[in-house]
């Protein structure tokens, strides 16, 4: 599983950073991009994106 972040829904609100209780997200050129080696899957970014930006992506 992974975290996929719509970089033509991101406006770089900055929410979901101040959310992510493990730092596992930083913006980088104006778009949220997750660390995946720090991110828990928790998903509090999800709802915490006013655009629905940000998503999971399950395994195949």
């Amino acid at each position: 599983m992974k975290m996929l972040v719509d970089s033509e829904k991101c406006t770089a609100s900055g929410k979901c950073i101040l959310v992510c209780p493990l730092s596992a997200i930083t913006l980088i050129g104006g778009i949220a991009n997750i660390n995946h080696d720090l991110c828990d899957f928790d998903g509090l970014c999800i709802p915490a994106c006013p655009h629905g930006a940000i998503s999971f992506e399950e395994d195949s």
